[in-house]
């Protein structure tokens, strides 16, 4: 039996942040798919330093899609968990192959989507602020926070 829910959000707001956060969840997921590809196959003089960022990189991802995920449970949603689902949902391009991906390409190919990820963000902050979503607010960003990081770091490698 479903409880109703009154956590002081309207079930309309509550549905368009988890929505926001659902397509930041899609995103999300393809991006820890497409770096840890990356990590996988990068090879070149920059292997050591680009496997161990991109490894660093992954394992966040991972990490913030469960904490995504949960967030849109408390607000009464269900999580869609499948690839088929996310793919309609994200902004990201997939990598298919890589054999003729240099590790340059990569470096651009990740800042880029670090990028998608941030502009996704600031639009979904205005709505959680609006609603009083204290804590989808900090949740985004924090993850801003993140995702602006790791765009510099990766940026850095093509200076």
């Amino acid at each position: 039996m479903q409880q109703t829910l009154n956590i002081g959000l309207t079930s309309e707001t509550r549905k368009i942040i988890a929505d926001g956060l659902i397509k930041l969840l899609a995103n999300t997921y393809t991006l820890y798919l497409k770096t840890h590809n990356f990590h996988w196959n990068v090879t070149g003089p920059m292997f050591q330093p680009l496997h161990s960022l991109f490894e660093q990189q992954y394992t966040d991802l991972w990490n913030a899609g469960d904490t995504l995920a949960e967030r849109v449970r408390a607000l009464g949603f269900y999580v869609p968990a499948s690839y088929a689902d996310f793919s309609k949902l994200t902004a990201i391009q997939e990598v298919v192959g890589t054999q003729h991906c240099k590790d340059q390409d990569m470096i651009k190919q990740l800042f880029q989507d670090q990028e998608i990820i941030i502009r996704l963000i600031r639009e979904l902050i205005p709505n959680a602020e609006k609603a009083g979503d204290q804590v989808s607010v900090d949740l985004l960003s924090a993850r801003m926070e993140v995702h602006e990081t790791n765009a510099w770091m990766l940026r850095s490698f093509l200076e």
